[in-house]
């Protein structure tokens, strides 16, 4: 169980003690969004010190994304932009990152536990696999290509909008991928997915139902929650890391509007010191401010 967050600006965020174990050096963390049932998270992490761990098994499904610093995983070093992932139970090298080094890191269906291990788990499918790579280095492809987006179920791939793949899970269709809106790129009305969708803002800027969104803010959605009228920054667009745990289907809504109903007895006009209720909202944070149109949803 993760809530809703939408929108919440990271800065907004208190810094925790980071969850490593098996590990030297330190490191502190900002929860973007957190599961307290089985310890899956999105998480910002700033390296405070040196900081290295050897190699080893993961309880969760985990994945890093480099926003500065440098990372070595292995033999492989990756800047801005190094993106690796390790299944459950997949070997994960040996690692070592330099001070100052800020990442995202995403657990998926487990907590923080780390086993220090020189092969996979036995339970590991053969298609599960450590992935490594710099996606600096990869071309943007136009979504209706290079994305797995069931268009042929729903929804429509509007022009302006790129996509590098940075992992797919084969078996429940779990994907990780960077997306880049050009400027005053423009999708609408709203929309809802059969699965869970999750985003942190890497440059530009973006409004929609809920907000506008720049560097730094992020958002988990779960599925079937109505989102959308986006607008591209006009200068710079937008571009964020996007994830979610199927493959995504658009389906639209016009004129979509939620109404609260019922007959009030002792709240409203005729009692002077009550108030109205409130629309339910998902968490958002100081900088956000306050959802100026709940209704629209």
């Amino acid at each position: 169980m993760r809530p809703h967050v939408e929108l919440i600006d990271e800065t907004d965020l208190i810094w925790h003690l980071a969850e490593f174990q098996n590990a030297t050096g330190t490191a502190e963390q900002r929860n973007l969004s957190y599961d307290e049932e089985d310890g899956s998270a999105s998480l910002k992490v700033r390296f405070t010190s040196d900081w290295s761990r050897p190699a080893g098994v993961h309880h969760a499904e985990t994945e890093w994304f480099v926003l500065r610093g440098r990372v070595t995983i292995g033999d492989t070093e990756l800047g801005p932009e190094g993106f690796w992932m390790a299944p459950i139970g997949v070997r994960t090298p040996a690692i070592t990152v330099t001070a100052g080094t800020e990442i995202l890191l995403f657990r998926e269906r487990g907590d923080w536990g780390f086993d220090l291990a020189d092969a996979d788990r036995e339970f590991v499918r053969p298609d599960q696999k450590l992935v490594i790579m710099d996606s600096a280095a990869m071309p943007w492809i136009d979504v209706k290509d290079g994305s797995p987006m069931r268009f042929d179920l729903g929804g429509t791939p509007v022009p302006g909008l790129y996509i590098k793949m940075l992992h797919r899970d084969e078996k429940t269709g779990f994907y990780t991928r960077l997306i880049k809106a050009k400027p005053g790129w423009r999708e609408e009305p709203l929309a809802h997915h059969p699965c869970s969708e999750e985003a942190y803002c890497l440059d530009g800027g973006f409004d929609y139902n809920y907000g506008k969104m720049w560097p730094g803010t992020y958002f988990w959605r779960p599925k079937g929650i109505r989102h959308g009228d986006f607008t591209a920054d006009a200068e710079r667009g937008c571009s964020w890391i996007v994830r979610s745990d199927a493959d995504l289907v658009d389906w639209y809504t016009d004129n979509a509007k939620i109404v609260m109903t019922g007959d009030a007895t002792n709240w409203g006009p005729d009692f002077p010191h009550s108030m109205s209720p409130r629309f339910i909202e998902p968490v958002r944070s100081r900088s956000i401010g306050a959802w100026p149109d709940p209704t629209y949803q």
